[in-house]
């Protein structure tokens, strides 16, 4: 059995998608049509930054999408990989969640970058900047990392954001309350405490007029059926009801992105093989929690085309 997986925020970088988009006609389309629906020129940002406009939320979460998009595009329309036959599941990390139900039908295009740009926007307009702040915890489990957060929150928000692997926790809240847990964070037992450069403190309840805002344009929007089912970030299983989806978007903008436990679920159910496409950043993390899968990275033409070939 295989999964695709999409990647999420800090996997950003300028010059994304270029080479793909001078190679594919299928990416190039996927580039415009977001531009258009967001009447912004994203494609150009993305090839040619700046890297701090690129980086700002509102724009790093409809481009990462896009980007995945342009590599899905490509697979699918270019290499005639049928979603349905090459794949049991989609899943994806934090707004790559969005990508991974744009994949598999319950999104169209336009509808999730615009969606994630009001999510970026949201997200960023939340909590104002310098309050929050996020942090990796290294070397530490998910019982060791909330075990730091609750020490540290003082009566501030502080709480697991992240469980990405069995040593890579992030935890996100109010800066005072980060800054204290990575002052305690190695005496505590993790081996390294990391401050994050985000702009906002991501899942965790001060995040939650970003949730009301993404309640309200959920409510307008049909969530299609879906070709394949995705493992929710927020329940860690199989979802496919358009109800429950809806929902569980919701809940994702203050919840914990439960990644670790949806790979080894997705494991436990008899998934071999996970293809990241459009990024190299979650294929180390399955390699963690499931170090005898197959994990392969799809970035470029050539990507596309050796997994074309090996589906085929």
């Amino acid at each position: 059995m295989r999964a695709f997986l999409f990647p999420g925020q800090g996997s950003q970088a300028v010059g994304m998608g270029d080479a793909l988009a001078g190679a594919s006609r299928a990416a190039r389309d996927v580039l415009e049509e977001v531009d258009e629906a967001l009447g912004q020129n994203l494609s150009r940002l993305m090839r040619e930054g700046p890297e701090d406009e690129l980086k700002l939320t509102e724009n790093a979460q409809p481009a990462i999408m896009a980007n995945s998009m342009a590599v899905f595009a490509a697979l699918t329309k270019e290499g005639s990989v049928d979603l349905a036959k090459a794949a049991n599941f989609v899943a994806g990390h934090s707004l790559g969640e969005y990508s991974a139900l744009c994949a598999a039908g319950a999104f169209d295009l336009s509808t999730t970058a615009k969606l994630l740009k009001l999510r970026g926007q949201a997200m960023q307009q939340a909590v104002p900047v310098g309050q929050g702040a996020m942090a990796a915890l290294l070397g530490a489990d998910l019982e060791l990392a909330r075990r730091i957060a609750d020490a540290a929150a003082q009566g501030e928000v502080c709480t697991v954001a992240n469980d990405n692997d069995p040593s890579q926790v992030v935890i996100s809240g109010h800066k005072g309350a980060i800054d204290r847990a990575i002052e305690i964070a190695k005496e505590m037992g993790a081996k390294r405490a990391i401050a994050l450069p985000v702009s906002a403190p991501f899942h965790c309840p001060l995040m939650q007029p970003a949730a009301d805002a993404m309640q309200d344009a959920l409510s307008y929007v049909v969530v299609g059926d879906l070709a394949v089912p995705v493992f929710a970030n927020v329940t860690a299983q199989a979802e496919n009801d358009p109800d429950t989806i809806r929902n569980l978007l919701v809940e994702q903008v203050t919840g914990m992105v439960r990644w670790r436990e949806s790979v080894l679920n997705m494991g436990e159910t008899g998934v071999v093989e996970f293809v990241e496409l459009g990024g190299k950043v979650l294929g180390p993390m399955v390699k963690r929690i499931l170090p005898d899968a197959k994990v392969t990275s799809v970035v470029s033409i050539e990507d596309i085309e050796a997994l074309a070939k090996e589906i085929a």
